[in-house]
Protein backbone atom coordinates (compact mmCIF):
# COMPACT_ATOMS: atom_id res chain seq x y z
CA UNK A 1 0.00 0.00 0.00
CA UNK A 2 2.91 2.50 0.99
CA UNK A 3 4.27 1.65 -2.69
CA UNK A 4 1.31 1.93 -4.05
CA UNK A 5 0.88 5.59 -2.54
CA UNK A 6 4.24 7.06 -3.22
CA UNK A 7 3.69 5.71 -7.14
CA UNK A 8 0.69 7.63 -7.33
CA UNK A 9 2.11 10.70 -5.81
CA UNK A 10 5.16 10.56 -8.80
CA UNK A 11 2.79 10.25 -11.48
CA UNK A 12 2.53 13.71 -13.89
CA UNK A 13 -0.57 15.24 -13.11
CA UNK A 14 -1.41 13.08 -9.68
CA UNK A 15 -4.42 14.43 -8.33
CA UNK A 16 -5.26 14.53 -4.06
CA UNK A 17 -6.81 15.54 -1.33
CA UNK A 18 -4.53 14.54 1.57
CA UNK A 19 -3.95 15.49 5.22
CA UNK A 20 -0.24 16.56 4.90
CA UNK A 21 0.88 17.16 8.57
CA UNK A 22 4.66 16.53 8.88
CA UNK A 23 5.25 16.11 5.13
CA UNK A 24 6.73 18.31 3.05
CA UNK A 25 6.92 18.82 -1.39
CA UNK A 26 10.26 18.31 -2.16
CA UNK A 27 11.43 20.05 -6.18
CA UNK A 28 14.40 18.58 -6.47
CA UNK A 29 15.63 19.77 -9.66
CA UNK A 30 15.59 23.14 -11.63
CA UNK A 31 12.70 22.85 -14.41
CA UNK A 32 10.14 25.07 -16.51
CA UNK A 33 7.58 22.80 -15.33
CA UNK A 34 7.48 20.66 -12.14
CA UNK A 35 5.15 22.36 -10.47
CA UNK A 36 1.69 21.83 -7.98
CA UNK A 37 -1.27 23.70 -8.28
CA UNK A 38 -3.86 24.09 -5.17
CA UNK A 39 -7.24 24.39 -5.54
CA UNK A 40 -9.16 27.48 -4.28
CA UNK A 41 -12.78 27.49 -4.74
CA UNK A 42 -13.04 31.59 -3.75
CA UNK A 43 -12.64 34.20 -6.44
CA UNK A 44 -13.22 37.08 -4.29
CA UNK A 45 -10.96 38.50 -1.15
CA UNK A 46 -10.72 41.79 -0.18
CA UNK A 47 -8.26 40.29 3.13
CA UNK A 48 -6.14 37.48 3.18
CA UNK A 49 -3.06 35.46 5.00
CA UNK A 50 -0.56 33.12 3.17
CA UNK A 51 1.94 30.96 5.76
CA UNK A 52 4.09 28.72 4.26
CA UNK A 53 7.53 27.39 5.63
CA UNK A 54 10.53 26.52 3.44
CA UNK A 55 13.83 25.13 2.60
CA UNK A 56 16.53 25.72 0.23
CA UNK A 57 19.83 26.21 -1.13
CA UNK A 58 19.07 28.62 -3.80
CA UNK A 59 20.66 32.21 -3.87
CA UNK A 60 18.66 33.44 -7.33
CA UNK A 61 15.29 34.83 -7.59
CA UNK A 62 12.49 32.03 -6.89
CA UNK A 63 9.19 32.27 -5.94
CA UNK A 64 7.13 30.99 -2.89
CA UNK A 65 3.62 31.56 -3.55
CA UNK A 66 2.12 32.50 -7.19
CA UNK A 67 -1.61 33.52 -7.08
CA UNK A 68 -2.73 34.57 -10.78
CA UNK A 69 -6.42 35.76 -11.98
CA UNK A 70 -7.25 35.79 -15.28
CA UNK A 71 -6.80 39.59 -15.38
CA UNK A 72 -3.46 39.34 -13.43
CA UNK A 73 -0.67 36.98 -12.81
CA UNK A 74 0.76 38.47 -9.92
CA UNK A 75 -2.24 39.40 -8.28
CA UNK A 76 -0.74 38.12 -5.21
CA UNK A 77 2.49 36.47 -5.36
CA UNK A 78 5.35 36.04 -2.43
CA UNK A 79 9.31 36.16 -4.07
CA UNK A 80 12.68 36.65 -2.90
CA UNK A 81 14.67 38.76 -5.47
CA UNK A 82 17.80 37.70 -5.93
CA UNK A 83 19.89 40.40 -6.77
CA UNK A 84 18.32 42.70 -4.43
CA UNK A 85 18.23 40.51 -1.57
CA UNK A 86 14.61 41.11 -1.01
CA UNK A 87 11.05 39.46 -0.36
CA UNK A 88 8.94 40.98 -2.59
CA UNK A 89 5.08 40.61 -2.15
CA UNK A 90 2.67 41.35 -4.54
CA UNK A 91 -0.75 42.65 -5.23
CA UNK A 92 -0.63 45.24 -8.47
CA UNK A 93 2.44 46.90 -7.37
CA UNK A 94 5.57 45.30 -5.01
CA UNK A 95 7.35 46.39 -2.19
CA UNK A 96 10.70 44.89 -0.59
CA UNK A 97 11.86 43.44 2.20
CA UNK A 98 15.22 42.79 3.46
CA UNK A 99 15.64 39.93 5.54
CA UNK A 100 18.35 37.45 6.66
CA UNK A 101 17.24 34.56 4.13
CA UNK A 102 19.77 31.82 4.91
CA UNK A 103 20.42 29.19 2.69
CA UNK A 104 19.51 25.20 3.88
CA UNK A 105 17.38 26.95 6.59
CA UNK A 106 13.59 26.36 7.60
CA UNK A 107 12.04 30.03 6.99
CA UNK A 108 8.61 30.42 8.29
CA UNK A 109 6.76 33.44 6.34
CA UNK A 110 3.35 34.68 6.65
CA UNK A 111 2.18 37.93 4.53
CA UNK A 112 -1.11 40.05 5.57
CA UNK A 113 -2.93 41.53 3.02
CA UNK A 114 -5.70 44.52 3.85
CA UNK A 115 -7.98 45.83 1.30
CA UNK A 116 -9.65 48.47 3.23
CA UNK A 117 -6.12 50.21 4.15
CA UNK A 118 -4.02 48.76 1.36
CA UNK A 119 -1.44 47.69 3.31
CA UNK A 120 0.94 45.04 3.17
CA UNK A 121 2.90 42.87 6.04
CA UNK A 122 5.31 40.32 6.11
CA UNK A 123 6.17 38.06 9.10
CA UNK A 124 9.32 36.35 8.68
CA UNK A 125 10.36 33.78 10.96
CA UNK A 126 8.16 35.41 13.93
CA UNK A 127 9.48 38.92 13.35
CA UNK A 128 7.27 41.66 12.53
CA UNK A 129 8.15 43.69 9.55
CA UNK A 130 6.91 47.06 8.79
CA UNK A 131 3.68 47.82 7.03
CA UNK A 132 4.03 49.04 3.24
CA UNK A 133 0.77 50.21 0.87
CA UNK A 134 0.43 48.02 -1.95
CA UNK A 135 -3.26 48.42 -3.10
CA UNK A 136 -7.07 48.84 -2.03
CA UNK A 137 -8.18 46.99 -4.92
CA UNK A 138 -9.78 43.53 -4.14
CA UNK A 139 -8.69 40.19 -5.70
CA UNK A 140 -11.51 39.37 -8.24
CA UNK A 141 -11.50 36.09 -10.74
CA UNK A 142 -10.96 32.55 -9.97
CA UNK A 143 -7.58 32.17 -8.64
CA UNK A 144 -4.71 29.79 -10.02
CA UNK A 145 -2.54 29.34 -6.95
CA UNK A 146 1.07 27.64 -8.12
CA UNK A 147 4.18 26.30 -5.62
CA UNK A 148 7.48 25.56 -7.34
CA UNK A 149 7.07 28.31 -10.56
CA UNK A 150 6.37 31.57 -10.73
CA UNK A 151 3.25 32.62 -12.68
CA UNK A 152 3.64 34.79 -15.90
CA UNK A 153 0.33 34.08 -17.64
CA UNK A 154 -2.40 32.79 -15.79
CA UNK A 155 -1.66 28.80 -14.89
CA UNK A 156 1.62 29.03 -17.27
CA UNK A 157 4.41 31.05 -18.36
CA UNK A 158 6.88 29.78 -16.04
CA UNK A 159 10.85 30.39 -16.19
CA UNK A 160 13.39 28.09 -15.36
CA UNK A 161 15.25 31.06 -13.88
CA UNK A 162 12.49 31.75 -10.96
CA UNK A 163 11.58 27.88 -10.60
CA UNK A 164 12.12 26.64 -6.75
CA UNK A 165 14.42 24.11 -5.94
CA UNK A 166 14.12 22.30 -2.04
CA UNK A 167 11.23 21.97 0.31
CA UNK A 168 7.79 23.46 0.89
CA UNK A 169 5.76 23.27 4.13
CA UNK A 170 2.63 23.72 5.87
CA UNK A 171 1.20 26.03 3.25
CA UNK A 172 -1.97 27.62 4.67
CA UNK A 173 -4.38 30.65 3.19
CA UNK A 174 -7.23 32.44 4.89
CA UNK A 175 -9.29 34.88 3.84
CA UNK A 176 -8.75 37.14 6.81
CA UNK A 177 -6.03 38.91 8.60
CA UNK A 178 -4.46 36.68 11.48
CA UNK A 179 -3.79 38.01 14.46
CA UNK A 180 0.00 38.49 15.54
CA UNK A 181 -0.48 35.56 18.33
CA UNK A 182 -2.21 33.57 15.58
CA UNK A 183 0.92 34.06 13.46
CA UNK A 184 3.08 33.40 16.32
CA UNK A 185 1.21 29.98 16.83
CA UNK A 186 1.92 29.18 13.60
CA UNK A 187 5.74 29.94 13.28
CA UNK A 188 6.52 28.12 16.52
CA UNK A 189 4.06 25.10 14.75
CA UNK A 190 2.01 25.19 18.15
CA UNK A 191 -2.12 24.65 18.01
CA UNK A 192 -3.50 26.88 15.48
CA UNK A 193 -6.65 27.46 12.70
CA UNK A 194 -5.46 25.76 9.34
CA UNK A 195 -6.56 28.03 6.60
CA UNK A 196 -9.76 28.07 5.32
CA UNK A 197 -8.90 28.94 1.69
CA UNK A 198 -5.94 26.43 1.68
CA UNK A 199 -5.10 23.84 4.74
CA UNK A 200 -2.35 21.73 4.86
CA UNK A 201 -4.30 19.38 6.37
CA UNK A 202 -7.00 18.89 4.00
CA UNK A 203 -4.86 19.90 0.92
CA UNK A 204 -6.52 20.00 -2.51
CA UNK A 205 -3.82 19.32 -5.18
CA UNK A 206 -2.35 18.60 -8.24
CA UNK A 207 1.21 17.42 -9.07
CA UNK A 208 2.90 17.88 -12.43
CA UNK A 209 6.60 16.81 -13.54
CA UNK A 210 9.07 15.64 -11.00
CA UNK A 211 7.28 16.53 -7.73
CA UNK A 212 7.49 14.13 -4.19
CA UNK A 213 5.91 14.23 -1.05
CA UNK A 214 7.95 13.05 2.06
CA UNK A 215 7.98 13.50 5.81
CA UNK A 216 9.19 15.93 6.92
CA UNK A 217 13.27 15.23 8.55
CA UNK A 218 13.77 16.22 12.01
CA UNK A 219 17.00 16.48 13.41
CA UNK A 220 17.55 13.19 16.05
CA UNK A 221 18.50 14.92 19.87
CA UNK A 222 21.57 11.70 20.22
CA UNK A 223 22.71 10.82 23.59
CA UNK A 224 26.15 12.53 24.51
CA UNK A 225 28.43 9.47 24.10
CA UNK A 226 30.79 8.66 27.09
CA UNK A 227 33.98 7.75 27.27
Amino acid sequence: MKFLVCFVMFLSKAVAILDLSGKVFIFPEETETAHVRLTVGQSSFSTITVCHRTFTDLTRSHAFFSLATPSNQNEFLTFWNGDQKKIMPHHNSPVSYTVDYTPNVWHSMCTTWDSSTGLVQLWFNGRLLSKKYISDSWINGLPIVILGQEQDSYGGGFDIRQSFTGMISDVHMWDYELSSCEIQSYVNDQNYTPGNIINWRALDFQITGRVLVEYKQVPCNLPIPFY
